[in-house]
């Protein structure tokens, strides 16, 4: 697969290269250290956003942590859960 920036293919084909190598050599036998593949890695997500810029593709949403939620699902959550029963249904529903 190519990357969103044609001069960007060559810095993914490095990295791809040596993440696998790493993978396979040492992280499946127990060594977690990942820096003999950091500095490519680096190379390239700079390459990338680069090419995401020039794109006018807004990188803002692919430096927010989505795994804990977004400011909007953690209100709604909270809110939901203040509407609920003992029971656990909803004012409605009781």
């Amino acid at each position: 697969m190519n990357s969103i920036g044609e001069n960007c293919n060559e810095l993914k084909s490095k990295y791809d290269q040596c993440f696998n190598t790493w993978f396979s050599e040492k992280f499946l036998k127990g060594d977690k250290d990942d820096t003999p593949c950091k500095s490519l890695f680096q190379t390239y997500q700079k390459c990338v956003q680069e090419a995401l810029t020039l794109h006018q593709i807004d990188i803002k949403d692919l430096k927010t942590n989505h795994i804990d939620g977004t400011e909007f699902e953690k209100k709604s959550a909270y809110s939901d859960s203040k509407n609920k029963n003992d029971n656990g249904t909803s004012e409605k529903e009781s």
